[in-house]
């Protein structure tokens, strides 16, 4: 085999390095310059230079938030399924630990705001575990990740700009700024354009903290639920049985009337009991054709606007149930 002069090894090497290292220099350069521009505008909304470089300084684009962001595992999950792996036995024993741990507290809160402190519990329980899982993402540079990246950036670079302004409220330091990879902060799971909304400092210490201080993360919650239309003196739904032949048209959130408009149709309580009453309600089968059928009420729309997915909804009120009901009682979803 003929051998290859030492002076063109050389040259190859490096033309080869070059067209790895290129595009990642070229990225860089090009994030650096739509930083700076973003520096600019966020000066222009009033954020201090010194928040500005404690935030964005070390900041640099997260290959893993592009990642998942762009690979979302598509997950067919029954209803069955997901109530099993949102809802098992340990979370509910543990749901119902925490409202009796901190009773007072969310007793005091769910009067203030007119929400209830078992949907309190419910909804802590399910978007952090009661904070023990808050994401590991700095919350500033996965913003300003998924702003930059450009398939949502508009959206993003408005959630990323209003982190900022957290920052400059002193709400939080950078570092402690975490969250999902989608920017979802704190024990509530909030976007940075919910926090600044609806947050409350309920302890009156000058800083609303939806990390670590557990009334700061109750009360924001029954704020953002008070605000977005919650129904306070009601539920969520209840469980129904169809009269043979019913018309499977009707089934489906589009679908609204009164209880008692649904019990002249044949529609009954588990007991058997017809439907009775003034409230409006739409008539659900979240598990499909063979699976439980609820009348659900206007809160679990209110619940839809946290997160909008049937089965969260559905889980959220179940949970909330299963936390006041009695401790031998069996919590059965099918």
């Amino acid at each position: 085999m003929r051998s290859v002069p030492a002076n063109r090894v050389v040259l190859w090497l490096i033309l080869a390095m070059l067209c790895f290292t290129a595009p990642s220099v070229a990225v860089a350069q090009d994030f650096a310059a739509w930083l700076l521009e973003l520096r600019e505008e966020a000066h222009r909304q009033g954020i201090s230079d010194a928040v500005l470089r404690d935030a964005l300084s070390d900041v640099t684009p997260l290959p893993r938030v592009i990642a998942l962001d762009r690979h979302q595992p598509e997950v067919t999950m029954s209803f069955e399924q997901y109530l099993e792996n949102v809802v098992p036995a340990v979370r509910i024993t543990k749901a119902r630990s925490q409202y009796q741990q901190n009773r007072d507290l969310l007793e005091e809160i769910a009067e203030r705001y007119e929400v209830q402190a078992n949907f309190l519990v419910a909804f802590w329980a399910i978007e952090s575990d009661f904070g023990r899982n808050q994401g590991n993402f700095s919350v500033i540079s996965a913003l300003a990740t998924l702003a930059y990246d450009g398939r949502r950036s508009a959206y993003f670079r408005g959630e990323l700009l209003d982190a900022l302004h957290i920052l400059q409220r002193g709400d939080v330091a950078p570092d402690h700024m975490i969250g999902s990879w989608a920017g979802a902060m704190g024990q509530a799971q909030f976007m940075p354009s919910v926090f600044l909304k609806y947050s409350v400092d309920y302890d009156g210490d000058g800083r609303c903290d939806i990390w670590g201080n557990r009334a700061d993360v109750l009360a924001s919650a029954a704020n953002y639920l008070h605000n977005i239309g919650w129904h306070g003196k009601e539920g969520w739904g209840t469980v129904v049985m169809l009269p043979i032949g019913f018309d499977g048209k009707l089934l489906g959130l589009a679908q609204t009337k009164t209880l008692s408009e649904w019990g002249a149709l044949g529609v009954s309580r588990s007991d058997g009991k017809p439907l009775t009453g003034a409230m409006t309600a739409s008539l659900l089968q979240p598990g499909g054709e063979e699976g439980q059928v609820y009348a659900v009420y206007p809160n679990f729309l209110v619940i839809r606007t946290w997160n909008r997915s049937n089965f969260y909804a559905t889980a959220v009120g179940l949970l909330a149930d299963a936390v006041i009901a009695k401790p031998e009682t069996k919590y059965e979803h099918r």
